[in-house]
């Protein structure tokens, strides 16, 4: 009984997770469209670049990398703000689910090596924020851009202007938050050991590799065979070491957001506010459902592709499930602080809802 409570305490997402799915499938029985609920290349990616960052810690990459950005910027809040514009401008690049994984490891180090863990919560929540709006301005920086993009075949320099203005707003909105924090000095509190090139340059190769099936530039069936064969050589441990109840965290919120999609009721109301104001409720509707399914399933409704693709974007924001990449953000704090998840939910949803009502209030005061 003890160990299933603390399984309970340390898997508490994944846990609500279950329960919400579960529910769901009282509403939508179990049949052969289930399968078509799961992003097989998301999760691929997830364990991929889990795997290899794993893999990455066991050689003090991090560590040293960590060492570099203290001694660079001397300071929390310019380590911060590297921290937090290292995350937006990766989740341009890699998308916001793989640059959370990437960075927040990276930000753990930084102010635990430092002793400045009471900045935590407030940069992974910037970090988090910061990964969800970095990625709005590329096709392939969210799920849904990816898309959107493809199924109105939106033109690129259309997609970008499009996208350029609540990237500009997030930009500066995330900086001014970044400068609520005290420029106090760093130190580092630990001797940094020594780095395996050998090992290192091999994990980055893999790391590389992981990027490129995320670009699908690899097929993604590979990376289940590629990475865990060269872990199962080089770092047993890795393997061992993979977050797999986040994987099933992200199993359990596509079964429940495909079902959402699937009950009538939720169907018709999207469809009457949908003709209201589509950006408004593109926004709403990622609060309950998520924004890639709110992507998924709002196309069907609209041809207004331009207000929808700012809608599920901004919407990434707000609820935990707004994007199931604040799920990494949320496992990754619990991880290191077990005691206190409701504190850190409440400050994510102060820091998250008020940039909602920001972005959201300024895009619709500029439509008028």
């Amino acid at each position: 009984m003890v160990l299933v409570k603390n399984f309970i305490k340390k898997n508490i997402v994944m846990c609500i997770a279950f329960l919400a799915a579960l529910i769901t499938c009282f509403f939508v029985p179990i049949d052969k469209e289930y399968f078509g609920y799961f992003d097989f290349k998301t999760l691929t990616c997830l364990f991929c670049v889990l795997a290899v960052v794993c893999a990455l810690k066991d050689v003090n990459f991090f560590y040293i990398l960590a060492e570099k950005i203290v001694e660079h910027f001397k300071n929390v809040r310019l380590c911060v703000i590297a921290l937090v514009y290292i995350t937006f401008i990766g989740s341009m690049l890699i998308a916001n689910d793989m640059a959370l994984l990437t960075f927040l490891p990276l930000g753990y180090l930084v102010l635990s090596t430092t002793g400045k863990e009471k900045y935590m919560a407030f940069t992974f929540i910037l970090q988090n924020v910061a990964a969800n709006l970095g990625g709005m301005l590329t096709p392939f920086g969210n799920p849904q851009n990816l898309y959107l993009y493809t199924k109105f075949s939106i033109p690129n320099g259309e997609f970008v202007s499009i996208m350029a203005l609540p990237f500009i707003i997030s930009i500066v909105i995330i900086t001014a938050c970044c400068f609520l924090i005290r420029p106090e000095p760093l130190k580092l509190e630990q001797q940094i050991p020594r780095l395996n090139w050998k090992k290192t340059s091999f994990y980055l190769i893999l790391f590389a590799f992981s990027i490129a099936i995320v670009f699908r530039g690899i097929p993604y069936w590979t990376g289940l065979i590629v990475i865990p064969l060269a872990l199962w050589f080089t770092d047993r441990n890795a393997l061992k070491a993979v977050d797999y109840p986040l994987l099933l965290t992200f199993v359990f919120f596509f079964v429940f957001s495909g079902n959402m999609a699937r009950i009538d009721a939720v169907s018709n109301i999207m469809s009457i506010l949908l003709e209201k104001n589509t950006l408004l409720f593109s926004v709403l509707s990622c609060q309950f459902i998520s924004n890639v399914p709110s992507a998924i399933l709002l196309s069907q409704f609209t041809e207004d592709y331009a207000d929808l693709l700012v809608g599920v974007n901004i919407g990434g924001v707000g609820t935990l499930i707004a994007s199931l990449a604040s799920l990494i953000t949320l496992r990754e704090y619990v991880k290191h602080n077990p005691r206190k998840t409701l504190k850190y939910i409440g400050e994510f949803s102060i820091v998250n809802f008020a940039f909602l009502i920001l972005l959201t209030g300024t895009m619709m005061a500029i439509k008028r």
